[in-house]
């Protein structure tokens, strides 16, 4: 097995959006993910239902101050807890922690003239106490919580005003953090924009006469974060040349059934997929064949002057991305059982099995990943999500023995170790979440991912009390002996 190499970025991850709660404290405006209804009703596994907000949905979400249904808007109040927890992970040795800023906490509306001063010290005291401990941060500008105002008054991110928006909440990030933050992410899985449009870009496709302008629109949204991420990185290295800008996708290795030709062409076309929007934060230039994709489709995605050369100029030093599945793509889809997750729905893959939540796990897909993606750009990679959503249950004495979170971990790191062996260049590595939260796409408490039990359920009952799982002292082992020990009894 390889070697860490020294200096690795060990450390976890949490989204503004899923762990912040106070939604309407000091100033907060509401995003798109305080609309976001738990549906207790739908299959867990429904995940199109789960994510999906349609304007009905919108209309009641505001007429509502309800946080049960509502749970994102309550998360584990990390706002108030924030010191608390980063003991907790300073105790567990890390050396960075991946965060998001809510954007409507320093532009409640996104259109202010002026930020949100009581958002922007808040910001400044986590860094402070993150830097205190230190813990490195690493700081997404767009986690899935857009301002809610740029769908009721316009079409999201297919705006093009929306641009110049985030462009200026982005510079206000960096002069305000620039003593603070070294690496900054732009967008979160900017991949996402066809998986959820509305919590991506939003995208409301009930306002589009039909499913290809809805894919237009999206497409034109895609575009315009695009443009906005390379601005922004330009923008970064005009305030401070220290900071490291890199882009963040979800990374979703598809492999053929079978070696018939036809299975590894369905293959190929969804991993081309894949690499579409890393090809163009990386390389600094749209593939020719999605041009010819909109072509033959009749899109129209509008370019202003400058845009392709802005793309091309102001590309990203690193690449970060989720990694928690691999696919299976068949000529005989339709007759083959079927798996899915957040991330998308395939054949499933008799060689892996599969979590509570139709996750199927596949270690060595990561591997793959890793050298997939040096193997294309040359550019350092970071995994910044990876982890294993799972019910954990409190024993009598409160202990919480979570080894099939221990095992899940220890055998993704030994294929990172193989991945470095084999020449790969990684960064870091950031768990999906360090602590318990509310899930991104069920909008669940009991979808547990953290070395942290926080004591909520789905329907906001408990006291918020901390509470390490037996996986905590094995990270903090893990992080310790820099990958050295992985050994778990």
């Amino acid at each position: 097995m390889g070697k860490f190499p020294a200096g690795f970025l060990w450390g976890g991850a949490v989204a503004a959006n899923q762990c912040e709660g106070a939604w309407n404290v000091d100033g907060k405006g509401v995003s798109v993910a305080d609309v976001a209804r738990f549906k207790p009703d739908v299959d867990k596994k429904d995940y199109v239902a789960q994510w999906h907000t349609s304007p009905a949905d919108i209309e009641a979400a505001l007429k509502t101050e309800n946080e049960v249904y509502y749970p994102k808007r309550h998360g584990i109040d990390f706002y108030h807890h924030y010191k608390e927890d980063i003991a907790l992970f300073q105790e567990m040795g890390f050396k960075t922690f991946r965060m998001s800023i809510a954007w409507t906490r320093i532009f409640p509306n996104g259109i202010e003239e002026q930020p949100n001063e009581k958002g922007l010290q808040f910001y400044e005291d986590v860094f402070k106490e993150l830097r205190k401990a230190h813990i490195e941060p690493l700081v997404t500008l767009s986690h899935y919580e857009m301002p809610l105002y740029f769908v009721t008054h316009g079409e999201g991110w297919a705006s093009r005003e929306v641009v110049d928006h985030f462009v200026r909440y982005a510079e206000v990030c960096f002069n305000r953090y620039k003593d603070l933050v070294k690496y900054w992410l732009t967008f979160n899985e900017i991949d996402s924009v066809f998986r959820h449009p509305f919590t991506t870009v939003g995208i409301v496709e009930e306002n589009y006469p039909s499913k290809l302008k809805a894919e237009e629109a999206i497409y034109k949204a895609l575009h315009h974060q695009l443009v906005a991420s390379a601005l922004a990185t330009k923008l970064a290295r005009q305030i401070n040349p220290q900071f490291q800008i890199g882009c963040m996708v979800t990374k979703t290795m598809t492999y053929p059934e079978t070696c018939n030709p036809k299975d590894i062409y369905l293959a190929q076309k969804d991993n081309r997929m894949n690499s579409l929007y890393t090809d163009v934060q990386v390389r600094g230039e749209y593939p020719r064949w999605i041009k010819k994709e909109w072509s033959d489709k009749g899109f129209e995605i509008p370019m202003a002057a400058g845009d392709e050369e802005i793309l091309k100029l102001h590309t990203v030093d690193f690449i970060s991305f989720s990694y928690y599945m691999s696919m299976v793509q068949s000529v005989h889809a339709d007759q083959r059982e079927k798996v899915g997750g957040n991330l998308a729905t395939g054949v499933k893959n008799p060689y892996l099995p599969t979590s509570e939540w139709g996750w199927q796990i596949d270690p060595e897909g990561l591997k793959i990943s890793l050298i997939d993606l040096y193997d294309r750009y040359q550019k350092p990679l970071w995994i910044v999500e990876n982890g294993l959503g799972y019910n954990d249950q409190v024993n009598p004495d409160g202990t919480i023995d979570d080894d099939y979170r221990i095992e899940y971990f220890q055998s993704h790191f030994e294929q990172i170790a193989e991945a470095i062996a084999d020449g790969v260049e990684v960064m870091g590595y950031t768990s999906w979440a360090c602590i318990d939260l509310v899930s991104a796409s069920t909008s669940q408490m009991s979808k547990r991912y953290g070395f942290i039990y926080v004591d909520l359920d789905d329907y906001n009952q408990g006291s918020g009390a901390r509470r390490k799982k037996k996986s905590f002292d094995w990270y903090k082992q893990v992080i310790a002996t820099n990958g050295e020990d992985l050994s778990h009894e």
